[in-house]
């Protein structure tokens, strides 16, 4: 196949340089004369006794008569040649009845501007003039028309003028015009003379043969200006003859240098791209396969695509959309669910994947989803877990449906710990401290994917569940106290219920959930609960004062995670009341406001690069 592909390339080729060559090989019409006319050449063509020169690139053609005198045929009408001037491209021609010793005096043929067309190889040109030859039955006396002296023995009933123009309504009843015709007069109309007329009508007109077109059309472009079809057009340095043939042959061979021009920058262009997508294919399979075969015996088990598709159904069920992927629900051989995270846009040589699977690979924690297992089959990438079969946990404490399933405050109590549980793990008990920095119960997958919680965040304009530090350089130093600080948004969440921003709250003091709340407290009012009894508000009252310590507003005033698992496992009695927490959006500080690059490279860290699944307390504590 691609021996046949080489052949006609280089048939193409062959076919483009035999035109290009037969091209070459027109010459341009020599250097003729005739009479007292020298150096006829380009673009005309002179015709001497009925014979035409043996060349065909002058589209203009000139003839020789018997008198040795050079005519041009135009209009039907043949009119000698007395000048051709190559520098301004003119040629000055007259009529032949103006040189002719004949009464009346009158040009032989009609000629006037309307005559010519903008497609035509000629056109008047400079300042002439249009000349009516009239006869009249009755003298005229008006400056604006010249007597013809005529010495013939011809009736004196007629008299004949010449007239510069021709206006209808100038014109005397008793004259009307017999011919017309183009010239140059040297000076103003008015009490000339016959004799001066005269000699300046036999002077004739000149003619244009398409420097105005080459001009206007053609030298903008550095075209050349052809005529072709009875009209001048632009060819690009068409210098070979000027039928259509062999235009065609010289475009062709343009068109031909043209194509394999750009097929080979194309293929140039190609093989380059293909080399850097390959190069940089083969280094991230390289890194990663490196990296898989190093803890072969520590990974989670190694799936194929094909296992993928297959165990997605070909990617039928759609859990959700984050900024890393899109995750879907999936079904092993033996009928366990899955969720299978499908890896889009890694950044670097799979680094966003390596720490992934190197580090929840590691994590066996019982309120933490397992990483059961992973794919990396060229730039396909997958993470498989374990599936969440009770969703997520706002369909619970936000429930949309009068009549949905609520949670007890002892297992709301129970969730919040085993979350806490979780992160204090990820913080302490691994082998690299790991920081979360993605809550977001909203998320209805298995994942709280980071981007997503941005978004919300700054769509706001309030605080969110990203620590403000994230944001604001002047707060603090990122660290696990960011973790805090979103867990501590969770659990207020979960302990009034409702989301802690709501524009639809009754009083404008309610809609900041953290601002009302805590005001609450601190005036020593009791919290209102529906159908809650005394422990049920016990277990509320603690939820919400381990959260305002949780988010605070510096990251030294938050406790750590192994101090909020201590509070929520000890009673309200000993908690003491926070300070007032951070919470509203005229206390961020106006300085050092970090764009979102600034936010990427925080999170982007070695420390806190690597996407966590959500805590599986949830399913565990819900029967």
């Amino acid at each position: 196949m691609m021996l046949k592909r080489v052949w006609l390339c280089t048939c193409v080729i062959a076919i483009c340089f035999v035109i290009s060559q037969e091209a070459k090989a027109e010459k341009l019409c020599q250097p003729a004369s005739c009479g007292d006319l020298h150096d006829i050449r380009y673009p005309f063509r002179l015709k001497i006794n009925g014979s035409d020169q043996n060349c065909l690139s002058s589209p203009a053609e000139l003839t020789c008569d018997e008198h040795n005198r050079t005519t041009l045929n135009l209009y039907n009408g043949t009119y000698y040649v007395r000048a051709i001037n190559y520098d301004n491209s003119t040629i000055q021609v007259v009529d032949p009845g103006l040189l002719r010793d004949s009464c009346p005096f009158r040009p032989l043929y009609l000629l006037t501007g309307d005559n010519f067309s903008h497609t035509d190889i000629y056109q008047p040109t400079g300042a002439y003039d249009f000349v009516s030859f009239l006869d009249c039955l009755q003298p005229v006396k008006s400056r604006d028309y010249a007597k013809v002296n005529c010495s013939s023995s011809l009736s004196t009933t007629s008299y004949s003028y010449i007239m510069v123009g021709y206006r209808v309504g100038d014109l005397p009843p008793s004259c009307y015009m017999v011919t017309a015709s183009l010239a140059m007069l040297q000076q103003p109309w008015g009490h000339r003379s016959f004799s001066l007329t005269r000699q300046q009508l036999e002077r004739g007109f000149d003619l244009s043969w398409g420097k105005y077109i080459c001009e206007k059309h053609c030298q903008a472009s550095d075209a050349f200006c052809s005529f072709s079809n009875y009209r001048w057009e632009c060819y690009d340095n068409c210098y070979s003859p000027f039928t259509t043939i062999y235009c065609f042959q010289d475009y062709l061979k343009r068109a031909c240098s043209m194509v394999i021009r750009t097929v080979i920058g194309i293929i140039v262009f190609l093989g380059f791209w293909s080399y850097k997508l390959y190069s940089k294919m083969f280094v991230k399979d390289d890194a990663v396969e490196e990296f898989l075969h190093s803890y072969k015996n520590q990974m989670p088990r190694r799936y194929s695509y094909l296992d993928i598709r297959k165990m997605t159904t070909d990617f039928k069920d759609k859990l959700g959309q984050g900024g890393f992927g899109s995750v879907y629900k999936g079904e092993l051989s033996n009928g366990h669910l899955v969720a299978v995270k499908m890896l889009s846009g890694s950044k670097g040589n799979g680094q966003d994947f390596i720490n992934e699977v190197a580090t929840i690979g590691r994590i066996h924690h019982v309120n933490v989803v397992q990483l059961i297992g992973f794919c990396s089959d060229g730039l396909k990438r997958a993470l498989v877990y374990d599936f969440m079969p009770n969703g997520s946990l706002d369909n619970y404490i936000f429930p949309k449906k009068k009549k949905a399933l609520s949670l007890s405050w002892n297992r709301m109590q129970e969730i919040a710990l085993g979350v806490a549980h979780a992160i204090e793990y990820l913080h302490q008990g691994c082998h690299v401290q790991i920081l979360h920095f993605e809550f977001l119960i909203l998320n209805r997958t298995i994942f709280f994917l980071m981007r997503t919680s941005l978004q919300k965040f700054r769509t706001l304009g309030l605080p969110g569940y990203i620590a403000p530090e994230l944001f604001y350089r002047t707060i603090g130093s990122v660290s696990y106290k960011a973790d805090v600080y979103s867990f501590g948004m969770l659990l207020l969440e979960m302990a009034g219920r409702r989301k802690n921003l709501n524009l639809d709250a009754k009083s404008s003091s309610q809609i900041y959930f953290p601002s009302w709340i805590f005001g609450q407290l601190e005036k020593g009012l009791c919290i209102e609960i529906e159908d809650a009894c005394e422990s049920d508000k016990k277990i509320a009252k603690k939820m919400i004062i381990v959260a305002l310590w949780c988010i605070q507003l510096t990251p030294v005033d938050r406790p750590s995670m192994s101090k909020v698992v201590e509070m929520l496992e000890g009673e309200v009695q000993v908690l003491q009341m926070p300070p007032k927490p951070f919470y509203c959006p005229q206390d961020l500080p106006k300085a050092d406001l970090p764009g979102e690059s600034d936010f990427e490279e925080v999170s982007t860290q070695q420390h806190s690069a690597i996407e966590l699944p959500s805590f599986q307390s949830f399913g565990n504590v819900i029967e």
